[in-house]
């Protein structure tokens, strides 16, 4: 029987640029993405809806909301990224208008009414990169129409004790069970908030949502996606349907967690 193949270390499992590329995990950061698609799509609203895209990025987000049907609001928060010009709808590919770009603070939503959007999606961990996160998922709340949804992806307690444990920041590690708010440097200088399931949910009940599910971005491990497309590239379309019909499982799994809730 082969050898397992050893588990990447914790630091290389941050994957900012969206593609992969140039990452010593490829294979991963492709299937994780395919992975992050394929959910967003099953998450969208059945009917045309206006989608309010916190994620930042490339626009990944946004983009697949909008070839669903959605008009999509895609606010691109200079504090969290490179800002890039907005104000202008972003053609899709038949060369209809499918987003409109917005720069402005995500974390305040002040640009925004009352109940004004019928989904948020805040992905590529952008609530972990605002600190204050009780403010950001407030404002969430406040712009959502009644039985509107948020669909977000944060840090997990997971990914942070295992990079403080990599760093060797033992006294902060020892501090993680009993923290209400859990901060973890990277060693490029950023900081990010990492959260456990429950506290995800108390982050969302306090500001009035009800949660529909909690659950970790991907159950399959990089060791294994990487030695399973290592082997037979074409496996991908399986891998991500076998992750998607995987029950919910342990909730603390995973380098990310993602979660669904509704404003009642």
């Amino acid at each position: 029987m082969p050898a397992r193949p050893p588990e990447p270390t914790i630091a290389s499992l941050r994957d900012p640029s969206g593609d992969g590329a140039g990452d010593s995990l490829e294979r991963y950061w492709t299937f994780y993405w395919a992975v992050s698609d394929a959910q967003l799509t099953r998450w969208l609203p059945r009917g045309p809806s206006r989608v309010l895209d916190l994620s930042g990025g490339d626009g990944r987000c946004a983009g697949r909301a909008a070839g669903a049907g959605h008009s999509v609001l895609e606010v691109r928060d200079p504090l969290l990224e490179r800002a890039a010009p907005g104000g202008a709808a972003r053609p899709s590919g038949d060369g209809t208008a499918a987003t409109i770009p917005v720069l402005g603070d995500s974390g305040t939503l002040d640009f925004l009414d009352d109940a004004s959007v019928d989904a948020v999606v805040a992905e590529n961990r952008v609530l972990s990169r605002h600190l204050a996160t009780e403010e950001t998922v407030g404002e969430i709340a406040r712009v959502l129409r009644p039985g509107g949804r948020v669909l977000l992806c944060v840090d997990s307690l997971t990914l942070g004790m295992a990079l403080l444990a990599e760093r060797n920041y033992w006294a902060h590690l020892s501090d993680v069970p009993s923290a209400e708010v859990v901060l973890v440097p990277w060693p490029d200088g950023t900081i990010t908030r990492c959260f456990g399931a429950e506290q995800l949910r108390e982050l969302l009940g306090g500001a009035g949502l009800e949660v529909e599910w909690i659950r970790p971005r991907t159950v399959l491990s990089p060791s294994t996606v990487e030695h399973v497309l290592g082997r037979s590239p074409r496996a991908l379309p399986r891998l991500v349907r076998e992750e998607l019909n995987a029950p919910m499982g342990d909730e603390s799994l995973g380098i990310h967690l993602l979660a669904s809730a509704v404003l009642p």
